[in-house]
């Protein structure tokens, strides 16, 4: 009976943890150069070169629902990102665009 009460509860505390996990905030990622964020950039944001975004991503954020923006200068960098991680299997991202763009989105002045 102790065993049965024990998986019941690992079970239920496993459940409320990945459905507490759905409802995280989005991560939002600055693709660009570290000289382009130096100069302007949104605080609190991770910095990922887009070259440098499997290996990165996949080992902070390894649940492939995990919900990202991206954006860089234009949008370009932003696509090549989103294009490598599909490849890993994640599935919640978005071009956000410029970093402008990203601000507006977010109701963020500079």
């Amino acid at each position: 009976m102790k065993i049965k009460k024990l998986i019941s509860i690992a079970s239920f505390t496993l459940a409320m943890l990945f459905s507490s996990l759905s409802y995280a905030d989005p991560v939002w990622i600055d693709v660009r150069t570290l000289v382009e964020n130096q100069r302007d950039n949104i605080a609190g944001d991770l910095r990922i070169s887009h070259s440098n975004i499997v290996r990165e991503v996949v080992k902070m954020f390894p649940d492939r629902e995990t919900v990202f923006y991206f954006y860089d200068k234009t949008g370009g960098r932003s696509d090549i990102a989103i294009s490598a991680l599909k490849l890993e299997g994640y599935k919640n991202l978005h071009n956000a665009g410029s970093i402008e763009e990203a601000r507006k989105q977010r109701g963020i002045s500079k």
